[in-house]
């Protein structure tokens, strides 16, 4: 019995314990739910390990420490002993990204012994719907990727990432790790694109999925088409799909500094309900 507030790595066999967790906050949480619920608590399947910080002998947060770093329904206490896990085993991940009030203690404890940091996001609105738009209309010609057009929206990726992150998802393995996932997303029928002359001109993806909630991430418009109103007809397409295939409520985030993108999702129904903060390294 953990008597006492400690941090240990999860076992496979405390699944119920950490979706009870993460259960607190579908929304928010519903990309390590979703990474959860997919590879359980197994460090392999996971990709990385669940640390757990339990008061009184109750789990009461967690921290996912793989690829991104997240602190999930993470008070001061909790951060404080998340921070000293991580410095201990020093940096591993590429990011650390989640609620903005969390990661902003996090990298605060962090940032002497794991800075630099490449960028530093504050402030990225957690916006969310539970309906469609009235007034806009689904683009008719937004449909799923079929698997055997991986050549058609790997550019499209490409670009999108490229511009959103700074780096270009292909440099380190020449990109084996980011085509995987987009093979992944396009095989599980998560993928969207608007085709115009075999080239895409709009996309985006469900990335994280839950019964309760989703993700939509991945949003772009081709340079040359942008001013179109794409983007929010384009978003209407998902967001049908999203809310009739997949769960009740559609969330994604957004850059403060991107305006535009979040006016047009506010046009397509989005509202703020949260922020959320990632650090870039």
């Amino acid at each position: 019995m953990l008597t006492t507030t400690t941090t240990k790595v999860l076992e496979p066999g405390e699944l119920d314990d950490a979706l009870a967790v993460l259960d607190r906050d579908p929304v928010a949480n519903a990309f390590v739910t979703a990474r959860v619920q997919v590879a359980g608590l197994d460090p392999w399947r996971l990709g990385g390990e669940m640390w757990g910080w339990y008061a009184g002998g109750r789990l009461e947060s967690l921290c996912y420490a793989g690829a991104n770093l997240v602190p999930v329904c993470a008070g001061p206490e909790a951060v404080r002993a998340f921070a000293e896990r991580a410095r201990r085993a020093g940096r591993r991940c590429s990011s650390i990204v989640g609620p903005a009030d969390a990661t902003a203690e996090l990298w605060s404890l962090l940032e002497a012994h794991w800075g630099p940091a490449r960028e530093v996001r504050a402030h990225q609105p957690l916006m969310q719907t539970r309906s469609m738009p009235a007034d806009i209309a689904p683009d008719p010609l937004v449909r799923r990727i079929r698997k055997d057009e991986m050549d058609v929206i790997m550019p499209a990726c490409v670009a999108m990432f490229t511009e959103e992150v700074g780096i270009s998802p292909l440099a380190g393995d020449g990109g084996l790790l980011y085509q995987a996932r987009v093979a992944e997303l396009v095989g599980s029928g998560r993928s969207f694109a608007r085709i115009e002359n075999g080239r895409v001109v709009f996309k985006a993806e469900i990335g994280a999925a839950t019964a309760h909630a989703c993700q939509i991430q991945g949003v772009w418009v081709a340079p040359e088409h942008r001013g179109r109103g794409l983007s929010e007809t384009g978003m209407a397409a998902v967001l049908r799909y999203a809310l009739t295939e997949v769960s009740p409520v559609v969330s994604l985030y957004v850059n403060d500094y991107n305006t535009a993108a979040r006016a047009a999702y506010r046009r397509v129904g989005f509202e703020e309900v949260g922020a959320f903060m990632s650090v870039l390294f």
